[in-house]
């Protein structure tokens, strides 16, 4: 595999959608007025966190051993073919990215958005870095769900009409319910081999029966706010329901699949609802609001 390759391997291209459907909804969710440039730095503030948070997430991973018998795809640190010093640099790289895009938009909009940006970046290296990473305590759920979820979306609509509005705050729930359901069948496929290694993530602490019953809270949940949104903006939003054929699969499937090959599969259902979803919100926020 060429070096290029292995990079983009390592970026997780695959999770990308997570950091983009939040911008569009936070867009979309915007009554009047679009400005493309702010669109377009909030896109890249996601974006490059959401890569950050992948390459920091793989080299702690790997100086830490515990990815060295995961079941998903490899790891450039935890399968020895990078060095973890450039995987670190890597991850910083990225985050630098975001912070002076973040930067810009702070200038155009508000400060407070430095110290939101600050506040992502370090809950992204400390997700598994430093001495006590969180993602290790059960609390990544939380961390998705705040900020591919509530921040990120929010802060999206925030740049473009520099208010803090209802419907922003209310569409995020259900970004952030299937951001973090991404999290939580990963973690799912993952509970055997990370009990082993002492991370405690969510899954493991909660077991294997419970993580499914969490699993099909989120994705129910994310339907359930679809109808609310729609009952209280523009039932133009009920377009989003035309995902629950699919979220009824996935349910089906997180009972009835067990090995790793199905569990990956079930990963990448669960991200093609994501963005799905993300897509068929955005639709019905353009078109009703």
């Amino acid at each position: 595999m060429s070096r290029s390759r292995l990079w983009v391997e390592g970026a997780r291209p695959k999770t990308i959608p997570a950091a983009i459907v939040p911008v569009l909804v936070g867009t979309t969710s915007v009554e009047t007025g679009f400005n493309l440039y702010r669109f377009l730095l909030a896109l890249v503030v996601s974006i490059a966190l959401q890569v950050g948070v992948n390459y920091a997430n793989d080299y702690s991973d790997g100086i830490r051993g515990t990815d060295q018998n995961r079941l998903g795809p490899r790891r450039l640190v935890g399968s020895e073919l990078v060095d973890p010093s450039k995987v670190k640099l890597a991850a910083e790289l990225s985050f630098l990215v975001a912070a002076v895009a973040g930067l810009v938009l702070a200038l155009l909009t508000s400060p407070w958005l430095i110290l939101i940006g600050c506040l992502a970046i370090v809950a992204a290296w400390f997700y598994t870095g430093g001495s006590k990473p969180y993602g290790y305590s059960g609390f990544g759920e939380i961390s998705v769900f705040l900020f591919f979820g509530l921040v990120a979306t929010v802060g999206s609509a925030f740049v473009q009409s520099e208010n803090i509005e209802s419907v922003s705050i209310l569409c995020s729930v259900p970004v952030g319910f299937l951001a973090s359901a991404l999290l939580v069948v990963n973690n799912f496929r993952d509970i055997e081999t990370d009990s082993k290694t002492g991370k405690q993530t969510l899954a493991v602490r909660l077991g294997k029966s419970k993580t499914q019953m969490f699993f099909v809270f989120l994705l129910f949940g994310a339907v359930g706010m679809y109808v609310l949104i729609a009952f209280l903006y523009t039932f133009l939003v009920l377009i989003a329901l035309s995902v629950l054929p699919l979220s009824v699969r996935l349910v089906y499937d997180i009972y009835s699949k067990e090995s790793s090959l199905e569990l990956i599969k079930i990963l990448e259902n669960t991200a093609k609802l994501h963005l799905l979803a993300g897509l068929l919100l955005s639709i019905g926020l353009s078109a009703g609001l």
